[in-house]
């Protein structure tokens, strides 16, 4: 079970302790270290991004639980957008469980509204990891659901806080929009009912309770359950932006956890009528009853379950002084990930030519990327192809040397390209960077000149993206003479 330790995973595994060996995958050393008495759980420390990591965690499964989703920083330094993080979680999730064996994974994604032209990031994004998870053969069952009602949910909490700290609610357009959400406890029940049975459950399910409303009735059902009176009125001028200003200000949740939740309440999502909804909906808990379940006498939102150890992970994170940073191109027709990677190395010795030279030399079926200052011959990097982690695509670059970077230590920083949905996209990533540079200069220096470099090599792909393979053959011919 990825996502273990989150409010979900966490009811899931105490539902499930008495009928399966659990090991639950967690990237907290604080909470793969500590054991809690009477949970069955085995704990692995996993860092998700690292494909490695997650062949190990997965060793022995036969049945994979997926609850992840990358809203919160990962790094000290992140670059790149949620959904990209996202994709490669995804794709190095299913990439593992296909070697491992696995014989289904169960996936917990959103309400998707029956238009899908126009989705919000946050719905797209979870729509791109259900595409991901299935790419490499092993089946996937996805349940969809709206707003998961129970204790420590993240998004409830936002809820709660909203109405408990507002003396009157303002509310922009987007709560007129309607909602299904669900209980906790359905939701276990709905992931017991599938996990286990592929054949039967193949593909995307929506499961809700048993209450349609808009999230204008929501927060005033919450109000009614918390016993508080909360005059409401309509403000159509808010913006996505400003709400997500709003929202984040009145619950002190992160704006990188709000933003995203609130540019996908525009959408009415409500279910579609699936054999999982059939079997659950009867006994599906209202709302109300299963928001007084959620919340504490007082009123209060339970504390996420990760509270007790977030602290102690978030300043790790700060002590590591590591980046990550994902960008997402076009792949031209007929490419592949292991040729965007030696184009990268050939593109960037033209393009920086003048300031910047990049050296491959070959040892059998590895090879070795120096860049190096002009007129200076010592190497500022050193990028090492790995083949025997490589794949045409994936290919895999550790750093191994520079002046830019530190080596040696417990995290190996590495560059990657790979291909994700069907071959549409390009994903090129850094992981585990360690730079030598004082961070704040750093920050000034290095990490602005990498986005500037990637992104003007997103728009090489994209002029090589209107040329034909043909002529990409020729060009490439030409590069190497």
């Amino acid at each position: 079970m990825a996502g273990a330790s989150g409010f979900v995973g966490t009811a899931l595994r105490h539902a499930l302790a008495a009928e399966y060996d659990l090991v639950g995958l967690t990237r907290s050393p604080a909470r793969a270290a500590r054991t809690d008495q009477g949970d069955a759980t085995h704990w692995r420390h996993c860092d998700l991004f690292s494909l490695r990591d997650i062949e190990e965690g997965l060793d022995g499964a036969d049945l994979a639980v997926y609850l992840v989703h990358s809203m919160l920083p990962s790094a000290r330094l992140t670059q790149g957008t949620f959904a990209d993080l996202d994709l490669i979680l995804a794709d190095n999730f299913s990439r593992a469980a296909k070697k491992q064996g696995v014989k289904q994974i169960v996936y917990l994604s959103g309400l998707l509204p029956e238009d899908t032209t126009d989705l919000s990031k946050h719905l797209r994004s979870r729509w791109e990891v259900e595409r991901t998870l299935a790419a490499h053969g092993v089946p996937v069952t996805t349940l969809r659901t709206g707003l998961v009602v129970g204790k420590g949910g993240s998004s409830l909490r936002i809820l709660v806080n909203l109405v408990r700290r507002l003396p009157a609610m303002v509310l922009p357009s987007w709560t007129e929009s309607d909602t299904q959400p669900v209980a906790l406890r359905d939701v276990v029940r709905a992931v017991r009912l599938v996990l286990g049975a592929p054949g039967r459950f193949e593909g995307a399910f929506d499961v809700a309770g048993p209450d349609v409303m808009t999230y204008r009735e929501m927060l005033e059902q919450t109000a009614e359950v918390l016993g508080v009176e909360r005059p409401a009125s309509g403000v159509p001028i808010l913006t996505p932006k400003l709400s997500t200003l709003w929202v984040s200000l009145v619950t002190g949740s992160p704006r990188a956890l709000v933003g995203p939740l609130v540019a996908s309440l525009r959408h009415d999502m409500v279910v579609r009528d699936n054999p999982v909804q059939r079997a659950i909906g009867p006994d599906a808990l209202p709302f109300q009853a299963a928001l007084r379940e959620a919340v504490r006498p007082d009123g209060q939102a339970v504390p996420d379950t990760r509270h007790g150890h977030r602290r102690e992970d978030d300043a790790s994170v700060r002590e590591a002084r590591l980046v990550r940073s994902v960008q997402r191109f076009d792949l031209p027709e007929g490419r592949t990930a292991e040729w965007a990677g030696r184009e990268y190395m050939r593109w960037l010795d033209g393009f920086a030519g003048p300031l910047l030279r990049v050296r491959t030399a070959h040892d059998g079926p590895a090879w070795r990327a120096r860049f190096s200052v002009r007129p200076f011959p010592r190497p500022v990097l050193e990028l090492t192809h790995a083949p025997d982690r490589s794949t045409t695509d994936r290919a895999l670059f550790y750093v191994t040397g520079g002046m830019l970077a530190q080596t040696g230590g417990p995290h190996r920083g590495r560059l990657e390209f790979r291909e994700v949905l069907g071959g549409a996209c390009l994903l090129a990533a850094i992981h585990d960077f360690a730079p030598r540079l004082p961070w704040a200069l750093y920050r000034l220096t290095q990490a602005v000149a990498h986005l500037f470099v990637m992104a003007q090599f997103g728009r090489h792909l994209s002029k090589l993206a209107n040329v034909a393979p043909a002529r990409l053959d020729t060009k490439a011919e030409a590069a190497r003479a």
